[in-house]
């Protein structure tokens, strides 16, 4: 009954998603409306009044429609875990409330705290769902707070019946509510893709900080919001080229509060330095405050992480503490438990495919199945990557007769259809087969299972001040670099990505970069 009953409300719910879109009631002096059509409102260069224009009813509750689903996900997981516990753990009779209530009592009070942590931690909350790994912690922290709490009940209790109950609930409930949220994430990043599902916003500041964020929203729609108007507080113009802004219209910054009423606005980002300062923020703030708007501040940090920052209001004065990235320490010990316990099983779980790989990499061509190479690791120290050959023998000395051919922009050598690699290897890379013989090299502690790419000595050689940051933590069998587009990155992106990741990881970061790993290699993104 309740996998019916799920796949009907997913239906109802995918189906009101697939016609949301935000749309824009008004229009400026030259008349040109703003549609739900998905694109992006027309524009003019001079302020002018907003006027009211007929159109079609938009549906603005994607977002209440997206904790519903989440929220009855949650609720069917936590059952069917409870459940499928109860039942292994005590068998069938168990779920009969009338030949053995205690044990249905005790999976119900369990299910009402379990859901209600969930509510405590703010797993749901509208500004961490559906992007980064917040909600994800907050799933696991929730879980493991409950579970904790009732396991040490049951000890004190001498209850002997719920330890092996909880021990099987733990694991597959909180598999099961991060696959369900995941589930849900995926389907919201479509729809966002397509421009539906986004929040409407007002960007205002100068030029140059507005252009920037309109720009970084239009290519992270996972963001979740779309620049329907923009007031700037300067006279420049795009230097050369295409205009960021495009065809967005612009107001005048006392006309923004008018706008978000007259539009139902969601949001007013405020980009850079405003004429008044903090006086005219506030301002800003006072009149947004009936109309259910969000007020967002662009910080000029840049890549660092949310985890990292912590507000500390000091007599009025808000001040933004940034935690200094750690290098080793309990976090660092738990990633090292983490990684040799994953490569191990991988090594168990991957132990026939690699052997079938091992054997057509030596039937295709002359030499040996694993290629060794020296590599570099934490902190310069130098070891030996292995990888299944995917390249003939003499590939290293016809290196230099391809440099002119490189379609890399850096350090790195990139070139499609590299005639070096043997038809195995070119199969092996685009499955990234050819990599399955690091997890050796995870288990042994040269590598981890997420970091920065494993540099060449030479490569390293030439890494200036900041890029050498890559050598601080180990690097990964996977990364951001991985998940992010392989192949068809360039050089500075690749570079930003690592230091990013050196700077900003976390365990629930590397689950999350593991889980995308997967996706990309099924995918193909980027590998050749």
């Amino acid at each position: 009954m309740i996998v019916p009953t799920l796949g009907a409300f997913f239906f109802i719910i995918t189906r009101g998603w697939g016609t949301t879109l935000l749309s824009v009631n008004t229009i400026h002096e030259l008349g040109r409306a703003a549609t739900s059509t998905g694109q992006e409102p027309s524009a003019t260069d001079s302020p002018a009044a907003l006027v009211e224009v007929p159109s079609q009813p938009a549906r603005r509750n994607w977002d209440m429609k997206y904790q519903v689903a989440i929220i009855v996900t949650d609720i069917a997981v936590v059952l069917a875990t409870l459940l499928l516990a109860q039942t292994l753990r005590f068998g069938l009779d168990s779920v009969d409330v009338q030949d053995d209530p205690q044990h249905m009592l005790y999976s119900a009070v369990l299910a009402t705290f379990w859901l209600w942590a969930l509510w405590l931690n703010k797993s749901r909350d509208r500004r961490i769902i559906g992007i980064g790994v917040t909600e994800y912690s907050r799933i696991v922290s929730a879980s493991a707070v409950v579970f904790g709490a009732l396991a040490v009940v049951s000890y004190l209790g001498k209850l002997e019946f719920a330890r092996g109950y909880l021990i099987l609930a733990f694991p597959v409930g909180v598999a099961g509510l991060l696959i369900g949220r995941f589930a849900w994430r995926q389907h919201l990043a479509a729809l966002r893709r397509q421009g539906r599902c986004l929040m409407g916003a007002v960007v205002i500041g100068p030029y140059a900080d507005v252009a920037r964020v309109v720009s970084q929203l239009r290519t992270h729609t996972k963001a979740g919001y779309r620049a329907i108007g923009v007031a700037l507080t300067d006279h420049a113009t795009a230097a050369g080229g295409k205009d960021p802004l495009g065809t967005i219209p612009r107001v005048d910054l006392q006309r923004v509060p008018e706008l978000v009423r007259r539009s139902r606005t969601r949001a007013v980002i405020i980009a850079g330095e405003l004429p008044g300062g903090r006086e005219e923020i506030r301002r800003l703030g006072w009149e947004l405050e009936n109309f259910r708007a969000e007020l967002i501040l662009v910080s000029r940090l840049t890549d660092v992480a949310g985890p990292r920052l912590h507000l500390r209001p000091v007599e009025g004065l808000p001040m933004v503490h940034v935690d200094l990235p750690q290098y080793s320490g309990v976090n660092h010990t738990l990633k090292r438990a983490f990684d040799v316990v994953v490569a191990a099983a991988a090594l168990l779980v991957f132990a026939v495919p690699m052997a079938l790989v091992a054997l057509a990499v030596k039937l295709d061509s002359p030499g040996p199945a694993i290629f060794r190479q020296e590599r570099v690791g934490v902190q310069g120290s130098r070891f030996v990557m292995y990888k299944f050959r995917s390249m003939f023998v003499q590939a290293e000395t016809e290196l230099a007769k391809l440099q002119r051919l490189n379609e890399g922009n850096g350090l790195l050598f990139k070139m499609k259809g590299d005639p070096r690699i043997t038809r195995v290897g070119a199969f092996t890379r685009r499955y990234s087969l050819d990599e399955l013989p690091q997890f050796w090299n995870v288990l042994i502690g040269g590598m981890s299972l997420v970091g920065p790419r494993p540099p060449l000595p030479e490569e390293a050689d030439q890494y200036e001040h900041q890029v050498a940051r890559r050598l601080l933590i180990k690097p990964g069998i996977t990364g951001l670099w991985q998940v992010s587009g392989r192949s068809d990155l360039d050089w500075e992106e690749s570079v930003r990505l690592d230091l990013y990741y050196v700077e900003n990881w976390s365990l629930a970061g590397d689950i999350h970069i593991l889980a995308r790993t997967v996706k990309a290699v099924l995918k193909r993104e980027g590998a050749y």
